[in-house]
């Protein structure tokens, strides 16, 4: 990978920290960015849907059902924008799960650069299998 690529991708991480941190979920923050030709044209963080509580785990610290990982999240703005994620670049500061990588393939998405890697790394090698170019940044 080319160094201006390499600073790109650090500078597109360290924004998806930042926005992860507008996460009301105590057990994980996460920051999702959708860059497409050079443009951020989604964002998101992982949380509960428009109009719930913003409480994302029950009193045992476990997390409900229904919180969006920050990917969807992102994922759906841009459904519900004039853009589309064809051909674009997932940041996100840790690695998608299964359910999420399916998501990601049908978006269109070509490359995904993550931060953190999930307990379950089968969705990052789902993404792989579909030839989905991946980049796993260890440190800013």
């Amino acid at each position: 990978m080319d160094k201006k690529q390499e600073k790109y991708d650090k500078a597109y991480l360290r924004m998806a920290q930042e926005w992860a941190k507008l996460s009301h979920c105590n057990r994980k923050q996460v920051g999702a960015l959708i860059v497409k030709n050079n443009t951020i044209i989604s964002d998101g963080y992982n949380g509960t849907p428009s109009g719930f509580t913003n409480s994302c785990e029950d009193e045992n610290g476990d997390t409900h059902w229904y919180v969006l990982h920050a990917e969807a999240n992102a994922l759906l703005k841009v459904v519900r924008s004039s853009q589309n994620a064809e051909g674009a670049t997932l940041y996100i500061t840790l690695s998608p799960c299964k359910e999420c990588s399916k998501l990601v393939i049908q978006a269109g998405i070509k490359r995904v650069v993550y931060l953190n890697e999930y307990k379950d790394i089968s969705g990052i090698e789902f993404l792989k299998e579909f030839g989905i170019a991946i980049n796993h940044i260890k440190e800013l």
